[in-house]
């Protein structure tokens, strides 16, 4: 099934989003119908802070290693495509298409919506000059950045429509958490509707059952694997906190056995 099926059902599409080639061959091994990053995770792990900074060369040679692992479908989050300038965007994605995604998410941020409309328009024109199917998944941040108080729906419905009308293949509601919320939002507009992970969110079975097509970890594993690090390394350095390293720890077998097999594949 290609990605832009995976939108379709009939199961909700589960993304476990990674951020480098070790964690998509974790993820992979778990058995995901399909792969996406984490522009937070990617953009720390290069040592560059989230928020359009990654230079598009360090975007582009990390994504390559990604997809040199992957054996299902990659999507790459392109932030807001590291430019205002709707034909750089395109350019810039177009490196990512030819580094191995086969969708990307774009992100409207703090930025007028009007201006998304026209980088997804020169997107998919130049995924169509290049012959590529490609799944454009339009970032919506209403909720994220607090930018309609009071009537974050009906906002998050208008860009909706203009976003589907400029091509867009997918809405990424993030931060959207209520259950009428999410039930406006998928019959509302005509894009199937991505969630990002959060503590109030509705559990899968919710999520499936209001018609939701995909749901995204975002940056929370990498968060996550983060703090656990932070952890381990502080309890270490101020106690010789020797025990607390391996509490929890993947098995280093486990580990070098994965990347084995993964890298066994390439020959």
């Amino acid at each position: 099934m290609n990605f832009r099926q995976l939108h379709q059902g009939p199961e909700l599409l589960k993304i476990a989003n990674v951020w480098d080639a070790g964690s998509a061959v974790l993820v992979q091994s778990l058995g995901v119908p399909a792969l996406a990053t984490t522009s937070a995770g990617l953009a720390w792990a290069l040592g560059y802070a989230d928020g359009n900074h990654l230079p598009i060369e360090e975007h582009v040679a990390a994504l390559r290693r990604i997809a040199r692992v992957a054996r299902v479908p990659l999507s790459a989050d392109s932030e807001a495509g590291y430019s205002d300038d709707p034909a750089t965007v395109a350019a810039n994605v177009m490196r990512l298409v030819e580094a191995g995604a086969v969708g990307i998410n774009i992100e409207d941020g703090a930025g007028l919506p009007a201006l998304l409309c026209r980088k997804i328009e020169a997107i998919k024109a130049a995924a169509a000059q290049a012959g590529v199917d490609l799944f454009v998944n339009a970032r919506c941040d209403v909720w994220l950045k607090n930018l309609a108080p009071g009537r974050a729906v009906e906002e998050v419905l208008l860009r909706a429509r203009d976003y589907a009308a400029a091509g867009a293949d997918g809405l990424f509601a993030a931060g959207v958490t209520a259950v009428a919320d999410i039930q406006a939002l998928v019959g509302g507009q005509p894009l199937p509707l991505n969630v990002m992970a959060r503590p109030a969110l509705p559990g899968l079975a919710e999520l499936q059952r209001l018609g939701v097509r995909r749901i995204s970890a975002g940056s929370a594993i990498a968060e996550a694997a983060w703090g656990r690090a932070q952890r381990a390394a502080a309890g270490f350095l101020q106690h010789g906190a020797c025990d607390e390293l391996f509490d929890g720890a993947a098995p280093y077998p486990q580990i070098n056995g994965a990347l084995n097999a993964a890298n066994a594949d390439q020959s």
